[in-house]
């Protein structure tokens, strides 16, 4: 398609994958979209659900070439330290920071130790597994649209020698199906339905995992909270409407999270 090449042809969304750039293309032809009005909806779009959450270009390469000099032990302080410097390159991650010794030890604790995670539209959240309640020989399959994160997060796995994957991945389109204890959904619901507004509940229909671990951001990317803890928790237990689910619900300055079991 014409419209995926040229809004691919820009720098910040060459690495997206092209799958999902064919469906948000799609959408806009279907709306009558057409030359540069096209490719700016698009664009837009891609800005919304993923480009915004950066804070600063990060090189993969540059990252992969740091790790490789590093000894094979994830829980060293050494490569903690490079997992923390990495992660704050992405806004979802970064603001976990503060509260990262706390967050997946609390949300966690009444399955751990976990011996499975699907990471859905994971970012860079890959890189706090050392700060994980996982058993020894744990399963991580993680997947988000850009495929130079996921080719690095892989990188990353291997360098540790982790029974780990990640895929490129387009959740509105496809949901990845590899059995695991528990799933991860974190600040990702509002992202998706930035371009399907029925898609959160759609998600959590189809994910395999016998838990989920979902999350809403407590403040906008400027740091206004604008009542939105309340507003997520609301919207959240409308997507649940009808389930026979047990949901535990835990708050923290950063973050509103739910661990559903099913």
């Amino acid at each position: 398609m014409a419209l995926v090449e040229r809004v691919q042809a820009g720098k910040k969304y060459r690495s997206i994958a092209p799958g999902f750039v064919r469906r948000l293309s799609h959408d806009a032809l279907e709306r009558g979209l057409s030359g540069k009005s096209a490719v700016k909806a698009v664009r837009n779009k891609l800005h919304q659900v993923g480009n915004a959450y950066f804070r600063q270009n990060v090189d993969y390469a540059e990252k992969a070439s740091i790790l490789s000099e590093y000894q094979p032990d994830l829980y060293s302080d050494t490569v903690k330290k490079f997992c923390v410097n990495t992660m704050k390159a992405h806004a979802s991650t970064a603001e976990r920071l503060p509260i990262l010794e706390d967050f997946y030890q609390t949300c966690l604790a009444p399955i751990a130790p976990v011996n499975s995670v699907l990471d859905l539209a994971c970012g860079l959240n890959p890189l706090a597994i050392p700060w994980m309640p996982l058993s020894s020989g744990f399963r991580y399959h993680a997947c988000d649209i850009y495929l130079d994160m996921v080719h690095f997060l892989q990188s990353f796995f291997d360098h540790f020698t982790l029974a780990a994957s990640a895929e490129a991945c387009d959740l509105i389109g496809e949901i990845p199906q590899p059995a695991t204890q528990v799933a991860f959904l974190l600040k990702t619901i509002p992202c998706l339905e930035q371009v399907d507004r029925s898609i959160g509940q759609q998600i959590l229909d189809k994910i395999p995992s016998e838990h989920i671990l979902v999350s809403f951001p407590s403040q906008s990317l400027g740091g206004r909270q604008k009542g939105m803890p309340d507003f997520y928790r609301e919207h959240f237990h409308e997507l649940l409407a009808g389930k026979n689910w047990q949901v535990r619900e835990f708050s923290f300055e950063t973050e509103l999270a739910f661990l559903v079991s099913r």
